[in-house]
């Protein structure tokens, strides 16, 4: 297919779970993406599969996981009925092959999936496959696995990772005092910096961007679908952002989404 065929990926800042009732400007971007990008299916990487080896969804007709203990009212028993996809699933394995990829029968959509794709696509008449995070491999891993799924954005599938670039649950949740003044913005600056400039080598070596790096990516779940999107970027695509990340009104936690293609 030519690239007027060429479906985008996407990153997108999920939050939280309640994001999946939308009414803010982040579920609106959502909401406006999924109006303009219609795929025949969907391949979400999300956070919140975070396994040991690398697994795929295979069932056709996926769960809704309440994956989270804090939250409480309609989103505790939300549910999102979108058909699995057998036979993606199956393509998934053959071009990630001599990786072993596990067909998983048992998990379903967990909150990072459910919470973006209620609002991209409400009807949930697009089926999803998931792709599991395997947290036993490094960062460059997960950036090179992702560029052997490129052909399938030819044929009809978009591939979206789902996550948050700034993911610091202890400052988000407890007073402190050391938090140095300006981090989170010093680090968006940067990190869109870089993202605009393609370097890519430096955004999947985040270790090694400083302190407020550090403070932004603490643990590397939240990450990773990010890295796993610059996986599949082209030479000629330019990122758009579809919503900044500032305004979560959460400290420690930064939903920018952007788009590729």
């Amino acid at each position: 297919m030519d690239r007027s065929t060429r479906l985008p990926v996407a990153f997108i800042g999920h939050g939280s779970p309640q994001n999946a009732l939308g009414g803010n400007r982040f579920t609106d971007a959502w909401r406006d993406f999924g109006a303009r990008v219609r795929p025949r299916a969907v391949l979400m990487i999300s956070a919140h599969w975070y396994t040991s080896g690398t697994r795929v969804t295979a069932s056709a007709r996926p769960r809704t996981n309440h994956d989270f203990v804090s939250f409480k009212g309609a989103v505790s028993s939300f549910e999102y009925p979108a058909p699995g996809d057998p036979a993606l699933a199956r393509r998934v394995r053959d071009l990630l092959a001599p990786l072993p990829v596990a067909l998983d029968d048992h998990w379903g959509y967990d909150h990072g999936a459910w919470n973006v794709l209620a609002n991209a696509y409400p009807k949930a008449d697009v089926p999803v496959v998931e792709l599991s995070l395997d947290r036993t491999q490094p960062p460059a891993f997960h950036y090179a696995l992702a560029g052997r799924l490129a052909p399938l954005r030819d044929e009809g599938v978009l591939i979206l990772g789902s996550g948050n670039v700034i993911h610091n649950q202890e400052i988000g949740r407890n007073a402190w005092p050391a938090e140095p003044d300006g981090w989170e913005q010093r680090f968006s600056d940067d990190l869109l910096r870089r993202l605009t400039a393609g370097d890519h080598a430096a955004l999947v070596a985040y270790e090694k961007l400083g302190p407020d790096a550090q403070l932004a990516i603490p643990t590397p779940d939240h990450y990773l679908p990010f890295l796993s999107v610059l996986g599949l970027q082209r030479s000629d695509e330019q990122p758009a952002i579809l919503v900044g990340g500032e305004g979560s009104g959460i400290n420690g936690l930064g939903m920018l989404s952007i788009a590729l293609g």
